[in-house]
């Protein structure tokens, strides 16, 4: 025999009755909300679990239409989901009784989707999550309908409330087996990342779910490319805005993208092992972006400026400036370790940095010096501009760091003439917070044990200069060169 609910739903009296009489309520409406409250114990998901109630619950789930008993269909999710918030015996009855299967089908519906009945589709996925967290079975049957694409439309929703469980719901399932990640990153799954990524781009994430997800799986693992890749989706036009080119290089998402990945090296470069691919994709991202040089204009603000190129190029500078200090604690390294900023350096880092940096008007103190000199006659403007506030700052970050204890690139920035260039960098600078500490470190690393590096320092000559109180206590000196008409630092010792 059914009963009849106020919504004009008919379900078994049997089910019906053990609401109410596990809440001991007259109404189903009041029967749902009073076991949720009793559920979000302890005690009271085990004294539940012995009545059995998720069996009915999933029942009620099953028995109700969309959009007109949506309250009631809220109310049961948020049972069940509190029902399996840790207690074993309630996740295992929802496995047992198909409730992933029911969870998924309603919380992937059209009606629901295209209903966007936020609260319903998050509620669901709540579900999901916690019985994900009982054990090795539970991810399994979850997984399988995560990796069969159901939750796509989900991830499309562009909502931080459903995008955070998603990403709990992928990360448990994955952590710890290599094997799911690698389906995760596969052409059939990967769909679905992706478009978890530009939900979080768009909306931003409010849980550390998708930085766990990312750090394993592009700063761990090599499927940084694979996924930065797909986010790419505007060509690479040149366009004019008031006189200044526009290179459409990057997009929105894979900006945001390098700007997670910067923030988790930047807060947990201890505790994530960097995989020499990735270094290796970040360098080629830099190089790519460093492009944009010649269409800048003089930077307003630090990272981010807003200039989703720009962002793209300070946020690899950024994960190299810090991938490279971390190495250079490395006392004691583990079995098959392999020295990231090495395999680097092979690739012509310093080179590519020494470029960068040569290529930039000098810094502000030395072109406001030449300036106010009547005696120097030259174009302190020429050169590229910073495209933001700090930049100059990070390349001379990554190259000090590079130099500390290596001899080889003491010797190749000696080679290359990058010794006076650097000492150019010990000065203040407007546009660039930290340049003199970045500098002197810098400096101080090319030096330490490189007696050649420290007789080249000594023995440079001094030609015309300009004579200034924040350099000399450097023992230091603007000086115009003869030959390219640019100023520069000369040391006065």
């Amino acid at each position: 025999m059914d009963t009849t609910i106020s919504s004009g739903v008919s379900i078994p009296k049997s089910i019906f009755q053990s609401f109410l009489i596990a809440s001991n309520s007259s109404t189903l409406d009041k029967a749902l909300v009073n076991l949720i409250e009793l559920a979000r114990t302890d005690d009271g998901r085990s004294n539940l679990a012995s009545k059995n109630i998720v069996a009915p619950t999933l029942h009620l789930c099953q028995s109700l239409s969309y959009p007109s008993c949506g309250g009631i269909l809220l109310l049961a999710l948020k049972l069940v989901r509190n029902l399996c918030g840790g207690e074993l015996r309630n996740q295992d009855s929802f496995i047992e009784r198909n409730g992933v299967d029911i969870v998924s089908n309603i919380i992937c519906s059209k009606e629901i989707l295209n209903g966007s009945n936020n609260g319903i589709i998050r509620m669901g996925l709540q579900v999901l999550a916690n019985v994900s967290l009982a054990g090795k079975e539970h991810r399994g049957v979850i997984w399988d309908h995560v990796y069969s694409l159901m939750f796509i439309e989900i991830a499309k929703l562009r909502r931080k409330d459903t995008c955070d469980p998603l990403c709990m719901i992928v990360y448990t399932c994955t952590e710890g087996n290599d094997a799911l990640i690698d389906k995760l990153c596969s052409e059939n799954a990967l769909p679905l990342f992706v478009e978890i990524v530009r939900t979080a781009s768009l909306v931003g994430f409010g849980e550390d779910w998708l930085k766990l997800i990312l750090s394993r799986t592009c700063i761990e693992e090599s499927y940084f490319t694979p996924l930065f890749s797909k986010l790419q989706y505007a060509s690479t036009e040149r366009t004019t805005d008031g006189g200044l080119c526009q290179t459409h290089i990057f997009t929105q998402d894979q900006s945001f993208l390098l700007s997670v990945l910067s923030e988790i090296i930047n807060e947990q470069i201890e505790h994530v092992t960097i995989s020499k691919d990735f270094a290796f994709d970040v360098f080629r991202t830099l190089k790519t972006a460093s492009g944009i040089l010649d269409c800048v204009s003089r930077p307003k603000s630090s990272l981010p400026t807003g200039s989703i190129n720009i962002d793209a190029l300070g946020y690899s500078l950024c994960i190299l400036r810090d991938i490279c200090a971390f190495d250079n604690g490395l006392d004691n390294v583990k079995e098959g370790y392999v020295d990231i900023v090495e395999s680097l350096l092979s690739l012509g880092l310093i080179e590519t940095l020494l470029d960068l940096l040569r290529d930039l008007e000098p810094p502000s103190i030395i072109r406001k010096s030449v300036q106010n000199c009547p005696n120097q006659h030259t174009t302190t403007s020429s050169g590229k501009l910073c495209p933001y506030k700090g930049f100059r700052s990070d390349i001379v970050a990554v190259i000090g760091n590079c130099a500390y204890r290596r001899k080889h690139v003491q010797d190749e920035i000696r080679a290359k003439n990058g010794i006076l260039l650097m000492l150019q960098q010990c000065v203040t600078d407007d546009e660039n917070p930290f340049l003199r500490e970045w500098g002197i470190w810098g400096v101080r690393n090319l030096l330490e044990g490189n007696g050649e590096n420290q007789r080249l320092v000594g023995e440079l000559e001094i030609q015309g200069s300009v004579d200034l109180p924040e350099l000399s206590g450097l023992g230091l000196r603007v000086d115009v060169d003869q030959s390219t008409r640019r100023a520069k630092l000369v040391n006065t010792g």
